[in-house]
């Protein structure tokens, strides 16, 4: 079982195309009156849209944002909000101008309301990374997060092809670290692999067609769920690495992030195959740091810290500083494992993980379901289809060998071999998997009021010999003796008249009629008529436990993972009506043995009757020497169904 823990960040989104126009207001929501605009050269246009959006609320501009944060910088801006009164931030940018933002509130504890113009994810996280005297240091706390994030789409338009991929991949980073975070939980891995998917798709469009405003807000999005994840749950490798080479080595930050992931991703897939599996197959690619190389240098991406101006002489400088303090990370964080990481990651050699090839299966599953497509019957069509993807996805998951497969063939080979008239091991295999009980409960519990449905079974016989009311079933086997008093009503307790119930059951031994050849005809089993008071009677044995056939494959199967073959005892009844829904169900015997544990998941609490022992004469007045139980119940089965006789429209 997985534990975990979820807390969701406390900030307010706005997303669409033209949301920067909605800036004002929310000012005004957060009550804030004087707002300080922060910006960067590259982006004063954007800066004076939003400073003319709020209109008398700017009281200041800044665009003096640097990259890495800088604390000097941060001081400077830190005289305009002493000298203006500033009680709010509204910050227009990449990760650069956020980080001022969060560096300002968390001096001074005023609001932000951050206008992202790249896919940093920053905006949504209560993280702030600063520089000081070379050194990048990174602190978490909650009032460093911004309290509202506006994505404009639109902002995001003119942002170069190369900036867009960078961008994108320092997204992508924080997706890929949080689904192997200590802290990581079903909804961070959800939002990850999304995050994940979209990026993954939207950047070859943005590399197509920098216009593409579906795309753009594919990636938007993507940031938005990647920035979340950083937020909620701790890094790993990939960001001390990132942190070290940017603030010791001033290398750029979205760069550096796009450079080092596949190499860090590489380092640590050993330790974390099944999440490597997972973003392979979100990215449709065969193996997850190789993809990601690939995707990187398919859209013109930087792929070596040499490109970034890296010196190789400082390899080694950075590896000791990375690993000088110990942090979470999936694979054991060491000075040399860091450093060869570095030295391929500085070489732009592509790595590789040995993942498995998922997008040939991909291709491959696609294929397969594509030969469905003539299918003249649409349902036919789509239980193949979904059929194949689970085998497929099946078979991945587990990453089946050709001898665990080859022996599934050869079970599901023996298991035919061992069907006969008088033995089903395809439907003891059915309901052993608890498939048989979960198509029961999918098909026949959707009618309010009526008795609960249970599996058929494999011994039911087609035709069984009818019986007047009153007759000994059991026909003199040994055994306690039973008396069945049943009644047949509607959910409105309507008795049902003329309705057709076979009865069936095993004997002492827990054998039924067909698994014993020295019997002569039927035996334990009969069909019955209800009278007018939807009522009929019938003698025979109390049933007992007893084992289902455990010497053929799902014997076998049942052995290799530890469980009984038993099924509690019970009595099997299907209850057939005219105009009526067909009831196949069973009633089990309160106290009965295997009842938590029966070997066909056959048991409901609805189910289990009292069947308490009786002294003296039977309800038919036959004398009894010594006790014998009864079975008294009654059958509640769905109204009779309305015919629709209007013409077709």
């Amino acid at each position: 079982m997985r534990s975990f823990v979820h807390a969701t960040n406390p900030n307010r989104v706005v997303f669409g195309y033209g949301t920067s126009a909605q800036v004002r207001q929310e000012v005004e929501r957060l009550g804030r009156a004087r707002a300080l605009v922060l910006g960067s050269p590259p982006l004063a246009a954007l800066g004076d849209r939003v400073h003319e959006a709020l209109e008398s609320l700017a009281v200041a501009r800044f665009d003096g944002a640097a990259m890495h944060t800088p604390v000097e910088v941060t001081e400077q801006a830190m005289e305009l909000v002493g000298e203006h009164s500033v009680d709010c931030v509204v910050a227009v940018g990449g990760g650069s101008t956020t980080g001022l933002a969060k560096a300002l509130a968390w001096r001074t504890g005023i609001d932000q309301i951050i206008l992202p113009t790249t896919y940093a994810g920053s905006e949504v996280t209560p993280v702030l990374g600063e520089t000081a005297q070379g050194t990048k240091m990174t602190r978490s706390d909650a009032a460093i997060l911004p309290e509202t994030v506006v994505y404009d789409v639109e902002f995001t338009l003119d942002l170069p092809v190369a900036m867009s991929v960078t961008s994108g991949i320092n997204a992508m980073a924080h997706a890929v670290e949080a689904l192997y975070s200590q802290q990581t939980n079903p909804v961070v891995d959800g939002w990850a692999l999304e995050s994940i998917r979209l990026m993954g798709r939207a950047l070859p469009a943005i590399a197509a067609d920098p216009a593409d405003v579906d795309a753009r807000a594919e990636a938007l999005h993507a940031a938005w769920l990647a920035g979340t994840c950083l937020g909620l749950v701790g890094m790993g490798l990939h960001h001390k690495l990132c942190h070290t080479l940017g603030g010791s080595f001033d290398l750029p930050h979205a760069d550096t992030h796009t450079v080092v992931l596949p190499y860090a991703m590489a380092y640590n897939a050993p330790a974390a195959p099944e999440v490597m599996r997972r973003i392979a197959e979100a990215l449709g690619t065969d193996d997850a740091p190789a993809g990601v190389h690939d995707l990187i240098s398919s859209l013109g991406g930087p792929t070596s810290l040499h490109q970034l101006g890296m010196a190789e002489q400082d390899l080694g400088t950075a590896a000791e500083s990375a690993t000088a303090k110990s942090y979470p990370n999936p694979r054991e964080v060491t000075t040399e494992g860091v450093a060869a990481l570095l030295r391929e990651a500085w070489a732009g050699n592509r790595p590789a993980s040995g993942g498995r090839p998922m997008a040939a299966l991909h291709r491959l599953t696609e294929q397969v379901v594509a030969g469905f497509d003539q299918a003249e019957d649409p349902r036919v069509r789509q239980l193949l289809t979904d059929l194949v993807r689970h085998l497929h996805r099946f078979v991945a998951d587990n990453d089946v060998t050709e001898g665990e497969w080859q022996y599934a063939v050869d079970f599901l080979t023996r298991t035919g071999r061992m069907c006969s008239d008088t033995r089903q091991e395809f439907v003891l295999l059915s309901d052993t998997l608890g498939v048989s009980s979960a198509v029961d409960l999918l098909t026949n519990s959707r009618t309010p009021g009526t008795t609960p449905s249970a599996v058929l079974g494999p011994f039911y016989v087609e035709g069984p010999p009818t019986a007047e009311h009153g007759t000994d079933i059991s026909q003199g086997l040994p055994g306690e003796p039973l008396w069945g008093d049943i009644t047949i009503v509607d959910t409105e307790g309507v008795p049902v008249r003329d309705a057709v119930v076979d009865v069936w059951q095993s004997n002492e031994d827990g054998y039924y009629d067909v698994q014993l050849p020295d019997l002569d005809g039927p035996v334990l089993r009969a069909r019955f008529r209800t009278d007018e008071k939807g009522r009929f009677t019938f003698r025979s044995i109390a049933p007992s436990e007893y084992p289902i056939p455990d010497d053929g494959p799902v014997g076998s199967m049942l052995d290799a993972v530890g469980r009984h073959p038993y099924r509690a005892p019970h009595v099997h009844f299907m209850i057939m009506a005219p105009g009526r829904p067909r009831l196949i169900t069973q009633l089990f015997v309160a106290g009965g043995a295997y009842l938590d544990s029966d070997a066909v998941f056959g048991v409901k609490d609805e189910l289990i009757v009292d069947m308490p022992r009786q002294h003296g004469a039977t309800p038919d007045g036959r004398d009894m020497d010594g006790s014998w139980r009864l079975l008294e119940f009654t059958f509640h089965i769905a109204a009779e169904i309305e015919q629709d006789h209007g013409e077709d429209t």
